[in-house]
């Protein structure tokens, strides 16, 4: 007899990689319930009871109902946010709030599930410094790496390494002409350096003379690694350009990367690397909801099984 106990994927409406793992958990005859929180409360209610034997309650949308007390696993993917346009201002602001609160708290809070991964982790793992800081406590190489306002301290920082690139901390959404666009990686020199540095916070990195770049993605207790040759310095611009092939890691990485996703607490992890000249992989960050379908369809990887065996909670 089948488990009846559904799988929660908290995702936006658009989200191919999701609709994959959902199609393969059906297969499988996992029960799953889809939901975006930016669907509430139009479309989506909840009821939750603090009880003694934790929280009990419902959430339900159009066509699904989940038992907060008996949901196997979380997948938490790009829900969209909060929304209340039909309110003043004011009012919207005290509604976002609880809703984040609210609503929020209680999915954080599911008794006895596994959270693939969780949001507060999610959010702990995105700030790049911790992120960076974590990956030497690791043990992975981090190039030097200067976070500042200072445009003394950034011109100091570049003219003492031979090639600085740029990076966004977080990288929000720009429209321009009406098109999604995104702050991307450049070089950096002296002589870019103004005072509107002193306007918010920069990242500035030594650029490391790559070969290649490596994507890893941990799911549970497996790891998939795979080389992308490009001739752009962010591979992310162009994927027109890019070729792809599975590879094993180095010594010692697989440890560091499940060292690192212990710290943050994730089971998930979607890892950058640059391999420098004499083949050492250099960390350049960990995306604690990154995408990977499109990897499997390049090489073949078996990473939706993995992912799916990770949340019927078989591995």
């Amino acid at each position: 007899m089948s488990d009846p106990r559904p799988v929660l994927v908290v995702t936006s409406l658009h989200d191919p990689t999701a609709d994959v793992v959902i199609r393969e958990l059906h297969d499988r005859g996992i029960p799953v319930v889809r939901l975006d929180s930016g669907d509430f409360p139009a479309s989506l209610s909840v009821e939750a009871e603090i009880t003694s034997q934790g929280i009990r309650g419902r959430l339900t949308t159009p066509s699904r109902t989940a038992d907060l007390a008996n949901v196997r696993a979380l997948h938490y993917r790009r829900p969209t946010g909060f929304a209340f346009p039909h309110l003043s201002e004011q009012d919207a602001r005290f509604a976002i709030t609880q809703a984040r609160y609210g609503l929020g708290g209680v999915l954080a809070s599911l008794p006895g599930c596994l959270y693939v991964n969780h949001p507060h982790r999610i959010g702990d793992a995105e700030f790049k410094p911790s992120g960076l800081a974590a990956a030497v406590e690791a043990g992975f190489l981090v190039p030097p790496t200067l976070i500042t306002s200072s445009p003394d301290a950034a011109r100091a920082f570049i003219k003492g390494h031979d090639s600085v690139i740029y990076k966004p901390l977080h990288n929000p959404v720009y429209r321009i002409d009406g098109v999604s666009s995104v702050v991307k990686i450049a070089e950096a020199t002296a002589e870019d350096i103004d005072e509107s540095v002193s306007g918010t916070v920069h990242l500035f990195q030594r650029r490391v003379a790559k070969t290649a770049d490596v994507r890893v993605t941990v799911i549970g207790s497996q790891v998939f690694c795979v080389r992308i040759d490009s001739d752009v310095l962010d591979w992310r611009t162009d994927y027109n350009r890019l070729t792809y092939m599975p590879v094993e890691p180095p010594p010692g990485i697989e440890q560091a990367l499940h060292h690192y996703l212990d710290h943050f607490g994730l089971v998930f992890g979607a890892f950058d690397f640059c391999v420098g000249e004499d083949g050492q992989w250099w960390f350049l960050e960990c995306n604690p909801s990154g995408q990977w379908y499109w990897l499997e369809s390049e090489t073949g990887l078996p990473m939706c099984a993995a992912l799916a065996d990770l949340l019927e909670r078989t591995s």
